[in-house]
């Protein structure tokens, strides 16, 4: 009679655990949306509110979990927990840290449910679709001579944009650096002073930035901050802006969506190991070329982009030869890569050419490139 009892007692139980798992087979009803901008600067802190809307007709315990992307970090975790019968909603403002540059997808919010009791636990992904754009983050510069002279498109000016070499302007003494091309040598020889000419400027009619990513993924992730910096300047400047590097080119322009396809671009950007391709360069533009190694094929490709472009400017950045913003001096235990000592060599003729050449040497920060 005891074991009779206990069976019944078991079949009962096993009734109602069936029944329970059965019921409650089918999930609630979750609406969950995400508030927050598409698109943010790599370091900074951006904003996120996240509202849930939950239905049940039967009494359930749920837990719904928006899982972020893996650089993000939230300053709350979206959690929420609780247990109810009808509708509820949930709001969560919180601010998101953006550590890596990158698009990002974000993942599929999870749900999971149970019986009042707890004994059954079941689960299914939500998904909703959002995607994060980080762009690379961006810091001040010095730039005397390599952007600022380059205003906009105009006619010839006495103080800004590129000297114009068929134009005269006027004379001046010798100072240290000038070119010796500049060099009036009639004028010097009749007045026993060396005399340099003064040229007339015209400003460029665009830029372009091209990465050569071949030097790995230390200075990968500087160039593309130093470049996302320029951007910045130019577009500040009003002038015509493009991004290149071996995966591509964006579309030279003005306003917020060319500034939106550069940033992009840098954002995706990953080291490559394939040898640099330099695309053509708009005629009367200008292009500066950040490198690592700036070894002999990028030399004669930027020697090549010369015949179209108004000026190339070559940036040698060789790895662990120059400071980021914030860092301190540090002792350098070995000298630059080979390449950049014949550049060196060479940047006398390359400027001859047009072609100029900036090396960030030995704990010279990029604040101050080009001053």
């Amino acid at each position: 009679m005891i074991l009779l009892s206990w069976l019944l007692w078991a079949a009962l139980l096993a009734a109602l655990a069936g029944g329970l798992w059965a019921l409650y087979r089918t999930p609630p009803q979750v609406s969950l949306r995400r508030e927050l901008a598409p698109s943010a600067f790599q370091g900074v802190r951006t904003p996120m509110a996240l509202q849930v809307q939950i239905h049940s007709r039967l009494p359930v315990r749920y837990r719904i979990e928006d899982a972020v992307p893996r650089t993000v970090i939230p300053d709350v975790q979206p959690v929420f927990t609780g247990e109810l019968l009808g509708t509820r909603e949930h709001r969560l403002d919180t601010l998101l840290t953006l550590n890596a540059r990158g698009v990002h997808d974000w993942p599929a919010a999870t749900v999971r449910w149970a019986d009042p009791l707890g004994l059954f636990w079941h689960s299914v992904a939500l998904p909703v679709p959002d995607r994060l754009e980080v762009f690379p983050g961006t810091h001040g510069l010095i730039l005397p001579d390599l952007l600022r002279p380059l205003l906009s498109e105009g006619s010839l000016s006495r103080t800004v944009g590129l000297e114009d070499p068929i134009t005269l302007r006027g004379a001046r003494d010798y100072q240290t650096g000038d070119p010796p091309g500049r060099v009036h040598w009639r004028l010097s020889a009749r007045t026993g002073t060396l005399t340099v000419r003064e040229l007339e400027r015209t400003a460029a009619s665009s830029l372009t930035i091209f990465l050569d990513t071949s030097g790995g993924a230390t200075f990968t992730e500087s160039a593309v901050r130093l470049a996302a910096s320029l951007v910045r300047e130019a577009m500040a400047l009003d002038l015509p802006v493009a991004v290149a590097s071996n995966g591509g080119s964006t579309a030279p322009g003005r306003g917020a969506d060319a500034l939106h396809r550069a940033l992009l671009h840098l954002a995706r950007l990953q080291p490559l190991l394939d040898l640099p391709t330099i695309p053509s360069t708009r005629p009367g533009g200008n292009l500066i070329i950040l490198t690592a190694l700036a070894g002999d094929a990028l030399v004669a490709q930027a020697m090549r982009a010369r015949a179209t472009a108004s000026r190339v400017v070559i940036v040698a950045m060789p790895e662990g030869f120059y400071l980021e913003p914030g860092e301190k001096p540090r002792r350098q235990w070995s000298g630059a890569p080979d390449t950049i000592r014949e550049l060196e060599r060479r940047a006398g003729v390359l400027a001859g050419a047009g072609v100029l050449v900036y090396v960030l040497r030995g704990n010279q920060s990029v604040l101050r490139l080009g001053g």
